[in-house]
């Protein structure tokens, strides 16, 4: 017993010891750290620093820092290695003017630049693209011009990864500038304006290629067969271009290819099916906007991997191959714009779990919509429009929880509106991600590129279009439930009865189009109450009564009313439709009473206020004058 109360009396004294010399410890590697002297750029390094500083118009930004009697590894943006050398200039988003100086071609030990996002102008300095030690060039998001020089390609280059997208780059691209540069990995020069056809000798001693965008150029002729001997690329991406001709065989020998992205250009022919499963490590394939035809071949079922599929506008036709049921992983299908034909039941869309974004409009699908689609709960958007189907609106349809984009407008879908749609989780929400001014009763209102709109989620507004079937019966009431909801297109239907006064809780609603029903009553004054209503049409219905003159509703022109030969407007606003006599206005809402009311005691309110302050002022001004009278 005494040995063990001895031992933990002298573990209990080893203890402080301990953590002492710890904190010895720390303290000694904290005062080494301290006392190491920062590294020093040398004055060759500096002057060419300053010969960059000296090319620009506009550089507040660096100003307070790169000076000339100052240590120029300290300096805004420098990074340098424990020699003094600069190895990193990182100056992106900076508001740069100017142009960018040669002099930088001179800091040989400088791996990094970046200068992207400023307002940089004039021609890239080759001195950069001929660097000895430059890995990564980034000018992207500039104002640079001109056309690119012919470089030697006498010496093997260090670069890796280009990126010159987005500026104003023009002309041909010279063959040779690519062929000192045996190490690179990633070239970018999208958004420019390049023209003639691109060098085929891009993959040429290049094991390292894995990234090549040329996409919104003006580049022509066909797809260089030589890319197939880039043994190992990932990212093609082409698009936007004026590339013609068909999709070269040796294109499909690239094994790893993940990305293949050439839309919007004049590609035709068809997809080979033997050669399509070579890809089968594709996760997107983007040949929309094109001019191919044939059918989607049945091998690409063996694309595992696939998320993406756009093969929208073009020319194809067919039914769709049931393989595709097998693309589990698919998030994306877009088959807009072409001629297919056949049912939707092809595919098991309840083994495509993923699916966000399903558009097939435009087409020639007929039968009804597959049960098999209301399996997919993640999907957002589902556009069936401008096709064949028919049937009614399955009650399932509100397994689809994420949905915010409905359109299965232009068809022959028949039945009443099936209150399942009203229950939509998405749709409830009065919160929208983005509040949008429609330019039209049909938009897609985004600011986006087409090939842009399925790339995000927050785009998709919310929005129900039925418009153009054979839908009968009434509008149901729970719609005002769906306060999140943007966009309501229910025309062209057999649709009757009244509109539901609880449209008018659909506070966010900006697009309302009850045109061409059945629909009778009175115009709900609840409707006034839509501030955001930009577009409004219930005309060639059978309503009756004044037209509201609050909120919006006196904002729109004749053309939302006609077509109701018992409607009459209290105002001299709508010229073709009938003015209400004084039957009709008796007629008027109660709700239209009540604020005209209260417009007309305000405007008597306000005039008999101004009238007594105007008596007053006169009253104390004749007082102070009147001594001065009295003098005269």
């Amino acid at each position: 017993m005494e040995n063990t109360t001895q031992q933990l009396h002298s573990s209990s004294n080893r203890k402080p010891k301990t953590l002492q010399v710890s904190l010895l410890a720390v303290a000694l590697v904290l005062l080494l750290f301290l006392a190491s002297p920062v590294s020093s750029c040398n004055e060759e390094e500096k002057t060419s620093l300053l010969g960059f500083l000296d090319g620009l118009s506009q550089a507040s930004a660096l100003n307070t820092s790169w000076k000339n009697d100052t240590n120029c590894c300290l300096w805004e943006g420098v990074t340098c290695n424990e020699d003094g050398a600069v190895m990193d200039i990182s100056l992106a988003s900076m508001g740069l003017e100017g142009h960018i100086s040669p002099s930088l071609g001179n800091l040989t030990g400088l791996l990094r630049l970046n200068l992207s996002g400023n307002l940089l102008s004039g021609e890239l300095p080759p001195e950069l693209l001929l660097s000895s030690c430059i890995v990564v060039l980034d000018v992207s998001f500039n104002k640079l011009n001109g056309e690119f020089h012919k470089l030697p390609s006498t010496q093997e280059l260090a670069i890796k990864v280009i990126n010159i997208s987005s500026n104003f780059f023009t002309g041909y691209f010279p063959s040779d500038t690519l062929d000192g540069m045996k190490n690179l990995a990633s070239l970018n020069m999208s958004n420019n304006s390049f023209t003639g056809k691109f060098p085929s000798t891009v993959c040429v001693d290049k094991p390292f290629f894995v990234v090549l965008d040329l996409s919104c150029n003006q580049f022509h002729g066909g797809i260089p067969p030589e890319l197939g001997n880039c043994p190992v690329l990932r990212v093609l991406k082409a698009g936007q271009n004026q590339f013609s001709g068909t999709l070269p065989c040796e294109l499909f020998n690239v094994t790893s290819l993940e990305h293949l992205s050439l839309p919007n250009n004049h590609l035709q022919g068809k997809l080979d099916p033997e050669h399509v499963v070579k890809l089968i490590k594709l996760v997107i394939l983007d040949l929309a906007g094109n001019w191919l035809n044939g059918e989607i071949p049945d091998s690409i079922g063996q694309l595992k991997m696939l998320e993406e599929l756009h093969l929208d506008n073009n020319n194809m036709s067919g039914e769709l191959p049931s393989s595709l049921s097998n693309c589990s992983n698919l998030t994306t299908f877009i088959l807009k714009g072409n001629n297919f034909h056949g049912k939707l039941t092809n595919v098991n869309f309840s083994t495509l779990p993923n699916l966000k974004f399903l558009d097939f409009r435009s087409n020639k699908f007929s039968g009804t919509v597959p049960e098999s689609i209301y399996s997919c709960s993640n999907l957002i958007d589902l556009r069936l429009s401008y096709n064949e189907l028919h049937g009614q609106l399955s009650s399932r349809i509100n397994n689809l929880k994420s949905l915010r984009f409905l359109d299965m407008s232009n068809n022959s879908l028949t039945g009443d509106i099936t209150v399942a749609l009203m229950e939509m989780p998405m749709l409830e929400q009065a919160k929208s991600e983005q509040i949008f001014l429609a330019t039209s009763v049909f938009p897609f209102p985004l600011y986006l590129a087409p090939f842009l709109q399925y790339r995000t989620t927050n785009g998709f507004p919310r929005t129900i279009n039925l418009g153009y079937n054979r839908l009968t019966g009434v509008i149901p009431p729970e719609l005002g439930d769906l306060k999140g909801l943007l966009v309501l297109n229910l025309s062209f239907n057999n649709l009757y009865g009244e509109i539901p006064e609880s449209i008018g809780n659909l506070v966010n609603l900006q697009v309302l189009d009850l045109s061409y029903n059945n629909l009778t009553g009175a115009i709900p004054s609840t409707l006034e109450t839509l501030h955001f209503l930009s577009k409004f049409d219930i005309s060639n219905n059978d309503m009756e009564g004044p037209i509201p003159t609050g909120g919006q509703l006196s904002t729109f022109p004749d053309s939302s009313f006609v077509g109701n030969p018992k409607l009459c407007s209290p105002t001299l606003v709508h010229l073709c439709v009938p003015h209400c006599s004084s039957t009709n206005a008796a007629a008027l809402p109660i709700a239209s009473t009540e604020q005209y009311i209260d417009k007309v005691i305000f405007v008597i309110a306000f005039g008999i206020f101004f009238g007594v302050g105007v008596l007053y002022d006169q009253m104390v001004l004749s007082r102070y004058n009147w001594p001065n009278l009295v003098q005269l």
